[in-house]
């Protein structure tokens, strides 16, 4: 039961990022995607796959990879 309410919450989080495919994504998008991922995998791995662990390191990840995509024009 769990898994089924936490795998509901990560598709409802991700809608927004699907509904941005349909035009050419910006850098600061690639960067925002890319550190979530990233953030995710890391939070995840540093608190032993807690959920709140990972959506924090998403979240985490997502404003750093942004913040630098956009250093980066």
């Amino acid at each position: 039961m769990k898994d089924r309410f936490t795998a509901r919450v990560a598709l409802l989080v991700m809608l927004p990022w699907l509904a941005a495919c349909n035009s050419n994504p910006s850098k600061q998008d690639i960067g925002m995607v890319s550190g979530a991922i990233l953030g995710g995998v890391v939070g995840s791995a540093a608190t032993g796959g807690s959920t709140v662990g990972t959506v924090g390191g998403a979240a985490a990840g997502s404003y750093v990879g942004r913040q630098i995509a956009k250093e980066m024009k």
